[in-house]
């Protein structure tokens, strides 16, 4: 893939990375200086990430950030994460096994218009400060619930404590949010051990280039 022209470039970002490296990575192979995403990544998360390349492009990134995405993920029953996923801190819940009939009935329950609580290790800005920066200089972070929709809701497969889900929901979903209500309503905990965005849009990531 040639970085140094412009236009709408498909990366599958690698877990471990953040977008920003991703895009910083691409102005530096490239030269361009005109270089964004559409639609951030967490660090932990892998998978399509648009990047635009050029002025012409990085101005339309709210139009691509705002399409619906679509994501596999991996959530652990039995424990909690201060993150809501690997990185944080863990404590054990219950070692109850629910069947995959109880799981799917939780998560029939969240399809469609719903309202969740962002993971206070987000991005999102709270008084002007990213709400994972406040949360680790030891502060106590109330996050705003939002409204977003969850088109479908899949299990994938489901070998105790892990269940693998294929979701399709609507732009600014918090997967690892999705993860948490499972493991409350289900009364054993859970969060995300592996999210990747399969597709944006019509964009899938079985088009996308690998930075590497």
């Amino acid at each position: 893939m040639d970085f140094s022209k412009e236009g709408l470039k498909l990366i599958n970002k690698p877990r471990g990375r953040s977008s920003f490296s991703i895009v910083a990575q691409v102005r530096r192979v490239g030269g361009n200086k005109k270089v964004g995403h559409a639609g951030t990544l967490d660090p932990e998360a892998e998978g399509l990430l648009i990047v635009l390349v050029g002025k012409e492009f990085t101005r339309q990134a709210a139009n691509y950030s705002k399409l619906d995405k679509t994501y596999q993920f991996d959530i652990k029953l039995g424990e909690v994460s201060t993150t809501d996923d690997e990185e944080g801190e863990k404590t054990m819940v219950s070692k109850a096994k629910p069947s995959k009939q109880e799981i799917q009935a939780v998560i029939d329950t969240l399809v469609g218009r719903i309202t969740q609580i962002p993971p206070i290790y987000s991005a999102i800005k709270i008084a002007g400060q990213r709400a994972y920066k406040i949360a680790r200089s030891g502060q106590s972070v109330v996050m705003p619930p939002r409204d977003v929709i969850i088109k479908s809701f899949d299990i994938v497969s489901y070998k105790y404590p892990v269940v693998r889900l294929n979701a399709e929901v609507s732009s600014g979903t918090y997967i690892r949010s999705l993860a948490r209500e499972i493991g409350s309503q289900l009364k054993t905990g859970a969060y995300c051990t592996k999210i990747v965005r399969t597709r944006i849009g019509q964009f899938s990531l079985y088009d996308a280039t690998s930075i590497d």
